[in-house]
């Protein structure tokens, strides 16, 4: 018998599985006091999903708030959406605004690499999608574990096959992102996906239900068995050591779906015949119905017999679960429908009328005439549990933070000091990252005026201004283990400099916060001080975070994962054709060190790659030292020749990259210990490259803004040389980068 509204208030005491829905006792009681009867079974189906930890951040979100004490002003104008929206919106000048949004889909990627990787991307495309933008690029931070262990073969390929091929199918550029090797990561890769959208200021649209009577639109691929539960239920759990609790299987995705998806969208929006629009995503047709009626006029009638199906036998709660992909769904004038029909089948897009918005304050949904839901939709969407989870800073942290780095053993020859050089560029994390980048194209669209391995990803954004925006996503784990505050704060001046240093002045900022189970009351204080950390750096550097993801339970038995908060900047430049490339352009060019090198060795890759230690504290943040490197860098744009920021690896990988990139070597004059000169990891450091009648204007820049400058070197040859230190053909140095991923992985 079809459970309906009224056999739920007819039959109050048969049992519910609850708790194999992941609502623990006191979240099923709240659902019967809210409702006044038990819940049907679609009604738990949908509370269950859209109240799990991925969906309602129901223990992040007492931390998340202090966000919202950031200025929402940037340089150039204010935030046009923020946090609560699909993804956030940003002025950018000439009536341009960019929406950019960093998410998560780690559980499915390791379940299933290759699907799991492809249906983030394309999430996030919708996401960016769903805000009245044009998709322009991705990027894709990853995190897996060590580079030599089984696990990382069998799931790296695949997840990088997934965002390429997605991505590429798509026609989108891939211009950036991050893969980093961790012995925390393996059972529990992290897939963060990333994706930058253009329109202007007119075009914004909002995921709300308003107008009594309008009608509610489902457009885009049938909803299918894949997904059942998928990221809403997989993302809030812990992994157990012979894979995850449950496995709702893994959303399958059609990059082909989502390309018509995107066009009919797009030609939908330029046709004015779209009132309010939400992508389907995690917890599928549960979170758009209550999310678009919860944000408008508060009521929305569907009839769920409507929803195009690939499966028959699809029972009512599994419909409402579905995460199938390549689905929106829309809110249209009674008097529009008839147009947007005919848009979406000009791009052979199937669409159905499943409902109205209503006034009743309640989103009531039928199954063949029956009522099966009957809820108060801001219950669903947006007042599920809050949980003050308790957090205190772990008994281990002291021991730690004591263990220096700088205590190591450390190379003192020449011979010695080469050696660690060459062993560092080899390293997984440090290595040439070819062989996954060469499976995305970074070109498509012609628009990408920077890519990997640059710094950062750049797009020009108005072909006849050459308006353009930068996007850079870092994070280091290992100081964010040291200590989380200061960790999350690196991960953010880093992304912040990378942009910088490419000749764009940053604007705004999306986050990702993965981190291990909440009811880990150490994991909890991690990710309170991440939150605090990036609160703080953002007032001081006067950008405001527009949104993003946090992701928990990404821990795999007692074992989490390293706290990795990665942090998105977006940044503007005014004119991309003079934007600052990273590596070396030109021979006889002045090398210049800017920032203060300090003995900062605690978390660096010398101490992971030679010793295998973690401990200490990470590099001092100097927040205003940060903002005035990246004034001297917006200064000089179009004076300097290249530029690189110094983070992992120090100032040696930094000369190393600039140089194998370009094939142009360099001599340099180092000034006090060659160890901690070449490897510290001290932030609020670049170099650049000029020519010598300009080192005078550079270094003037500099000097007004109160940041330390030295001319270390010149470029030339086809050597990196140390002076009476060491030096490295090019050659060996290419042939030590670029032989890692290959070996590993295969050619």
């Amino acid at each position: 018998m079809l459970d309906t509204v009224s056999v739920a208030s007819d039959d109050p005491d048969r049992e519910q599985p609850w708790a194999e829905l992941g609502l623990k006792a006191d979240e099923y009681q709240r659902i019967r006091e809210i409702l006044g009867r038990r819940p049907t079974g679609a009604e738990l189906a949908m509370y269950s999903v859209m109240w799990s930890e991925h969906c309602s951040y129901k223990s992040s979100k007492v931390h998340l708030k202090q966000f919202g004490e950031i200025p929402q002003e940037t340089p150039v104008g204010k935030m046009l959406a923020g946090i609560g929206e699909n993804a956030g919106v940003i002025d950018i000048g000439q009536g341009y605004a960019v929406t950019f949004k960093v998410e998560s889909h780690n559980h499915p990627s390791y379940v299933e690499p290759y699907q799991g990787a492809a249906t983030g991307v394309g999430g996030i495309v919708r996401d960016i999608l769903a805000m009245g933008a044009r998709p322009v690029a991705v990027m894709d931070p990853l995190r897996f574990g060590p580079l030599e262990a089984d696990d990382t073969h069998r799931v790296l390929p695949g997840i990088v096959a997934g965002v390429g091929g997605y991505g590429n199918c798509l026609g989108l550029p891939n211009i950036g992102g991050e893969a980093v090797f961790d012995e925390t990561y393996l059972g529990n890769p992290l897939v963060n996906a990333l994706c930058v959208g253009v329109l202007k200021h007119e075009d914004l649209h909002l995921a709300k239900a308003s107008g009594t009577g309008n009608r509610v639109m489902l457009y885009g691929a049938r909803t299918g068995g894949d997904g059942i539960g998928g990221v809403s239920v997989l993302a809030s759990e812990t992994f157990d050591a012979d894979g995850p609790a449950k496995r709702p299987s893994v959303q399958v995705g059609d990059p082909f779906m989502e390309k018509l998806l995107i066009e009919c969208t797009l030609e939908l929006f330029r046709a004015g015949v779209v009132a309010g629009i939400q992508d389907l995503g995690g917890a599928g047709l549960s979170c758009a119905t209550s999310e678009l009626a919860s944000a408008g006029d508060g009521g929305m009638r569907c009839e769920l017999d409507r929803v195009p199906l690939r499966d028959s036998t699809l029972s009512p709660e599994e419909i409402l679960m579905s995460e199938s992909q390549e689905r929106m769904m829309a809110v249209v004038e009674p008097g529009d429908v008839a147009e947007f029909l005919a848009i979406c089948a000009k791009w052979d897009v199937e669409a159905v009328d499943i409902g109205e918005v209503t006034t009743t304050g309640r989103l009531e949904i039928t199954w063949h005439g029956e009522t099966i839901v009957d809820v108060p939709p801001r219950t669903v969407a947006h007042e599920g549990p809050v949980y003050q989870r308790p957090f205190a800073r772990p008994d281990w942290q002291d021991a730690l933070q004591a263990d220096a780095a700088e205590a190591l053993p450390r190379p003192t020859t020449g011979a010695e000091l080469r050696d660690t050089l060459l062993k560092l560029v080899a390293s997984p994390n440090l290595c040439d990252k070819s062989w996954i980048t060469d499976q995305y194209d970074r070109y498509v669209l012609g628009n990408t005026v920077l890519a990997q391995p640059a710094d950062s990803g750049m797009i020009r954004v108005d072909e006849e201004t050459h308006l353009g925006v930068s996007v850079a996503t870092d994070c280091n784990g290992r100081f964010a283990k040291l200590d989380p505050y200061a960790g999350a704060q690196l991960a953010l001046v880093e992304s912040y400099r990378n942009v910088a240093t490419g000749g764009a002045r940053p604007l705004a900022v999306s986050d990702c916060l993965n981190f291990g189970s909440p009811e880990d009351t150490d994991v909890m204080w991690q990710f309170a001080e991440a939150c605090r950390g990036l609160k703080d750096a953002c007032v001081e550097l006067g950008i405001p975070v527009t949104g993003g993801n946090v992701s928990l339970y990404n821990q795999t038995g007692e074992t989490a994962i390293l706290p990795t908060p990665v942090v998105a900047v977006l940044g503007v430049i005014d004119d991309v054709r003079r934007r600052t490339p990273s590596s070396f352009q030109a021979a006889d060019e002045r090398i210049l060190l800017l920032g203060t090198t300090r003995e900062e060795l605690s978390g660096s890759e010398w101490a992971h790659v030679v010793h295998g230690h973690l401990g200490g504290l990470p590099p001092q943040v100097d927040l205003a030292a940060e903002r005035r490197l990246a004034q001297v860098l917006a200064d000089v744009v179009g004076i300097v020749k290249s530029a690189h920021d110094l983070s992992d690896g120090g100032l040696a990988q930094a000369l190393a990259e600039s140089a194998m990139v370009s094939g142009i070597g360099a001599t340099v004059t180092l000034d006090g210990d060659p160890f901690v000169q070449l490897f510290s990891e001290s932030a609020a450091r670049a170099i650049v490259t000029v020519r010598a009648d300009q080192v005078a204007e550079i270094v003037g820049s500099a000097e007004a803004h109160g940041v330390p400058v030295a001319e270390i070197g010149a470029t030339g040859g086809d050597a990196l040389v140390v002076e009476g230190v060491f030096d490295v053909p090019l050659e060996e140095l290419r042939a030590a980068w670029t032989a890692t991923l290959p070996a590993a992985l295969g050619a």
